[in-house]
């Protein structure tokens, strides 16, 4: 029998912590039931700007969910794993007297639930968001209490929207009422954040001498890698490699998305590059794959995620939609333009479908996955980008939160009751162990 391997065990090396995966080894040191156990539930929410084309995104009936089309149609695959939920309303992404700024309140209130303060100066205010709630919570008990990640660099100051300050559109998590956590969207830094140790010395010496040898970050812990792999069974052996490759390889990803950022500027006095991927696909897909690392070798439990920041205006030229975004959401009902809104949606959930791959393939413990152990939330505070409503929003719960949620469920509340998407977050505070009598302008817990 292998000898009991702790869930905290990792690789160490000069400025080096790899944290491990779930390993058989721990069922053997705990017993059955608390392998079960071993595999805790997360949170996770993916955010969208600008609405979408709401006509391509409702299944036709509710109730069981039958093929997908349209907007969905990329998550076919993991319906069983999904929960198509119409209905949810953002009333503090309302106006309520402050006049437009539509985009600043969708973003801002999408996890606080509260009204933000109209101004573009210092005074910020908001209030935190349910991601927080949840990592105060249980965040003692893994090496971060959140992982705020992000594709599109934001400011924290400035008039980006009617009078709002570009950080209420900029940010989706937000630690206290006037204290926005800023989102890391440089995947090298994430990278070195998830598997650097040591003080801020020892890990900038091992980095600089990774990059002057092109050596792997696997390579500090090599030693320690051999010692394990000593003391495990063929089957850890085997998701032991199968770990280290998938490290591996989105190390590998990010020095190449490194170095084509960092080419030379075709022109002179050119500001620095960012070093973030070029290629959005790549980029947004990278941070997906961080996500799942940090999940898996359970170094955080509650990770948010927008791809872009609302009112974002990026041009969308891969997939042939040169026009910015959120220009293409003033549609005016043009067909042409609600199809290449439709054309950037697709592509967004294809990214989607991407992360649920992912965590479909990361197996845990009692023969689960990574998958049927999270709660995703993935959506937008604005319904129709042209109409700026926050009520009927696109919002997916994917994930089956460690057997708690009965998912492929096409689920509805009606219009009128304007059923508030924070009675939504009450329903997952509960599964997390965090239960909450309210939160933001929340109504009641969410039934689902």
């Amino acid at each position: 029998m292998s000898r009991p391997i702790s869930r905290r065990t990792v690789l160490r090396g000069l400025g080096t912590a790899v944290a491990l995966p779930w390993l058989e080894s721990l069922g053997f040191a705990q017993g059955t039931a608390q392998a079960v156990a071993a595999a805790p539930k997360r949170l996770a929410f993916v955010y969208v700007p600008n609405g979408v084309n709401m006509a391509q995104w409702s299944p036709a009936e509710t109730g069981t969910l039958g093929r997908l089309t349209g907007i969905l149609e990329p998550l076919n695959p993991f319906k069983s794993h999904v929960n198509v939920i119409g209905g949810m309303t953002l009333d503090k992404g309302r106006a309520n007297g402050d006049g437009p700024g539509d985009h600043a309140r969708a973003m801002s209130t999408f996890l606080t639930g509260r009204q933000p303060r109209k101004t573009h100066g210092a005074d910020i205010r908001v209030g935190m968001s349910a991601d927080q709630h949840v990592a105060n919570a249980i965040g003692d008990q893994t090496r971060f209490p959140s992982l705020e990640l992000g594709v599109e660099r934001g400011q924290q100051a400035g008039n980006c929207d009617s009078g709002y300050s570009c950080a209420y559109s900029s940010n989706l998590s937000w630690r206290g009422e006037s204290t926005p956590n800023a989102k890391e969207t440089d995947p090298k830094a994430v990278f070195e954040r998830l598997f650097g140790a040591g003080g801020g010395g020892e890990r900038a010496a091992a980095r600089a001498r990774r990059d002057a040898d092109a050596a792997s970050i696997l390579d500090f812990v090599q030693d320690d890698a051999r010692r394990l792999n000593g003391t495990l069974g063929q089957g850890d052996r085997r998701k032991l490699d199968e770990y280290l490759s998938s490290v591996r390889e989105v190390e590998q990803r990010i020095e190449r998305a490194r170095a084509t950022a960092s080419a030379p500027p075709p022109r002179p006095n050119m500001p620095a590059p960012t070093g973030t991927p070029s290629d959005p696909k790549e980029h947004i897909r990278l941070m997906c794959d961080l996500m799942v690392l940090a999940f898996q070798t359970d170094t955080t439990r509650v990770v948010t995620l927008p791809f872009a920041n609302d009112g974002s205006n990026r041009p969308y030229r891969f997939i042939e939609v040169p026009e910015g975004h959120h220009d293409l959401s003033h549609h005016g009902s043009d067909p042409a333009k609600l199809a290449k809104i439709a054309k950037i949606n697709t592509f967004h959930t294809e990214q989607l479908a991407y992360l649920l791959g992912k965590m479909q393939a990361t197996r845990e413990a009692n023969g689960s996955t990574l998958l049927d152990n999270v709660m995703l939330v993935y959506g937008s505070g604005l319904g129709d980008g042209n109409r700026h409503n926050h009520d009927d929003l696109p919002i997916l719960l994917c994930g089956k939160g460690g057997g708690t949620i009965q998912a492929g469920r096409h689920l509805v509340f009606p219009k009128r009751a304007d059923t508030p998407l924070m009675n939504l977050y009450l329903a997952l505070f509960q599964r997390m162990g965090v239960p909450a009598a309210s939160f933001g302008d929340s109504t009641g817990v969410l039934s689902i």
